[in-house]
């Protein structure tokens, strides 16, 4: 990055503890407001104000202009790999006519981009009229215990599965909202064909496509991937340990399998019965692998399958056979039969 774009970026950053009261309303009143967010810095106070075990989505304003011109929309996701903290998926709209908006913002991939330079275009996105005039936007923020959960239950349910169920959710509650979407652009989860498929089932009147790195090659795409990012960013800053560990500044590094600061804590916070905090995925690999020989074998008792030795007449057998006429049939009792009694009608 050149001298020039760094000191560009730094300007930008200031502006976001000096914006212009136009664009922004006072601090102590934007902190009050915990239910909605309208800038950066009331995104952590909204994140932290919620249940961090469980799943939460949260849904911009709608512009009107969204609700009578044909949209496009872009998916995208972020911290899929991470073996701690949740994954967000994220969707952006705005007019098929307002690209410009976006080239305005500097939308691009936000993993090209510096965790500073995204914070700016979120909060520009959220505050500055030329956006929030035409962009929305909604993010599902992926709680650890429900990835692991889905991955380890009876009827296992993917990573891929729960990508694909947050990103159709999503743009079905943008939907139910108002927008006119007619185009979708999405970040492939898998083969993209497949993917697509999927989509076009749920939404047929929709032009849809999947496609590899769309989040480079769409700004729409983008701009989700820029709020799905900056999301999970803040909701590891603002992480409440339920366990009540104190982590300063919440020192876990990334996430990611390969980070040695990661690594650390996964060795470091180990519970020899219950394995690790909520904030790890703990169908990860890696977290599974940092638990061997280190916490205790667990042995689940599993059902008796063995049929009893004795189970009697079953309940059932008596409303089995009928005649063609409906006229049931029954076998003999044993009773009369042993004893060669039968029934007399007639005398």
């Amino acid at each position: 990055m050149s001298d020039q774009e760094d000191m560009e970026i730094k300007q930008e950053n200031q502006t976001l503890c000096d914006t212009d009261e136009k664009d922004e309303k006072p601090e102590d009143e934007d902190l009050k407001e915990t239910n909605k967010i309208s800038s950066l810095k009331t995104l952590g106070p909204f994140i932290a104000a919620k249940e961090n075990s469980r799943n939460t989505v949260y849904l911009s304003d709608v512009p009107d202009i969204c609700k009578d011109k044909p949209c496009m929309l872009g998916v995208d996701e972020a911290g899929r790999g991470p073996v701690l903290g949740p994954m967000v998926y994220g969707i952006s709209y705005c007019p098929l006519d307002s690209k410009k908006a976006l080239e305005d913002l500097g939308c691009a991939d936000s993993k090209q981009l510096t965790e500073e330079k995204r914070d700016v275009i979120f909060n520009d996105i959220n505050t500055k009229e030329y956006a929030t005039s035409c962009i929305g936007w909604a993010v599902e923020i992926i709680s650890p215990n429900t990835i692991s959960t889905s991955m380890y239950r009876r009827s296992k349910c993917s990573l891929n599965e729960v990508s694909m169920d947050s990103a159709m959710g999503l743009i079905q509650q943008a939907i139910d909202a108002g927008v006119n979407i007619a185009q979708v652009y999405v970040d492939t989860v898998g083969p993209p064909e497949k993917y697509q498929e999927k989509l076009l089932k749920r939404f047929p009147t929709f032009k849809i496509t999947v496609a590899k790195k769309a989040d480079s090659t769409y700004p729409i795409v983008s701009a989700a991937s820029i709020c799905a990012k900056v999301t999970r960013d803040h909701a590891l800053k603002v992480w409440k340990f339920p366990e009540g560990l104190v982590i300063k500044d919440n020192a876990f590094g990334s996430g990611y399998p390969g980070d040695p600061v990661t690594k650390r804590f996964l060795a470091e916070h180990i519970d020899v019965v219950f394995g690790f905090p909520r904030l790890v995925r703990f169908s990860w690999s890696t977290a599974e692998n940092a638990l061997a020989d280190k916490a205790y074998d667990m042995e689940f008792d599993e059902p008796d399958t063995e049929k009893p030795k004795y189970a009697g007449t079953k309940l059932t057998k008596f409303f089995k056979g009928t005649t063609k006429s409906g006229e049931m049939i029954r076998e003999e009792c044993r009773f009369f039969k042993q004893r060669h009694l039968g029934n007399v009608i007639e005398f």
